[in-house]
């Protein structure tokens, strides 16, 4: 960059001198040189600061660019927005939730899972009953009910701290009598067991085991719960001596794996939302 000033300025001096030989007058000559050799001077610099400035800004606006993106970026990294509860569960957990979380604490369940459980079985009404005679929040049904209070030493669990201590407990000797694959499939399964009892998915583990299928896995085991109606007859006289499933044929299968399934849907919403 350099040369190509110098001969620019080379050139600008010998149309001077060439301006010097056809003009009179010495301080004219000298004035015209000085002049030419001013613009070579000038245009040269110009030259020189254009080509610095010009490799530099190109790079001086990328960086700009990559600071942006980066802030855009680290903006877009950050924590999602916490997820609003609705009234029916904050009013719940004002009520209930320190019971909940002693009793989840005593029989080592997640309080988050046992509020999930309530939610679909009452929606946290203390006074709801099925049309199948489940009651309370936990809606345990008449004939689990006796045999919770009789472990549990208590007269009744139709009140609300005595329905959320048995229901807790219930749900943890489900979670011991039967296995998972994983923490996940263990608790799926679990929640299957508290909505048809544990025979009926002990029935579906057998017939998933006799097809080949994972029995600890929930996906092999709700796969499997459709045969267990009375239309796969000759598959249950394979499986075993009785000819038919230990805790009868199962017609509600669909009902069940809705249920397991909204469970897990509540509870990964309060392990968001719940800390």
């Amino acid at each position: 960059m350099f040369r190509i000033a110098s001969l620019s300025g080379n050139r600008w001096a010998s149309l001077g001198i060439e301006k010097q030989q056809s003009t009179k007058g010495g301080s004219l000559t000298s004035f015209s040189l000085n002049i030419y050799k001013g613009f070579s001077l000038f245009f040269g610099l110009l030259f020189v600061t254009f080509s610095v400035v010009g490799c530099f800004r190109p790079e001086s606006s990328l960086a700009g660019r990559a600071d942006d993106h980066d802030a855009f970026l680290s903006g877009s990294k950050s924590e999602p927005p916490a997820i609003n509860l609705d009234q029916r569960t904050e009013r719940s957990l004002q009520r209930y939730g320190e019971t909940v979380r002693k009793y989840s604490y005593k029989y080592d369940l997640d309080w988050r899972l046992v509020m999930a459980v309530m939610r679909h079985e009452s929606r946290f009404s203390a006074d709801a009953v099925s049309h199948r005679g489940a009651f309370g929040l936990m809606q345990i049904m008449p004939a689990t009910q006796i045999e919770l209070a009789g472990k549990l030493g208590v007269k009744e669990t139709e009140s609300p701290s005595n329905n959320i201590k048995a229901g807790i407990f219930h749900l943890q000797k489900l979670y011991r009598s039967i296995g998972g694959s994983d923490e996940e499939n263990h608790i799926r399964l679990t929640l299957a067991a508290y909505n048809s009892g544990l025979n009926r998915v002990l029935d579906a583990q057998d017939v998933a085991q006799y097809l080949g299928y994972n029995p600890q896995n929930w996906q092999s085991v709700k796969s499997v719960l459709p045969l267990l109606t009375k239309r796969y007859q000759n598959l249950h006289r394979s499986i075993w001596q009785s000819g038919k499933p230990r805790a009868g044929y199962f017609t509600d299968w669909n009902q069940t794996q809705l249920y397991v399934e909204s469970i897990m849907a509540y509870y990964d919403q309060y392990q968001v939302a719940l800390k």
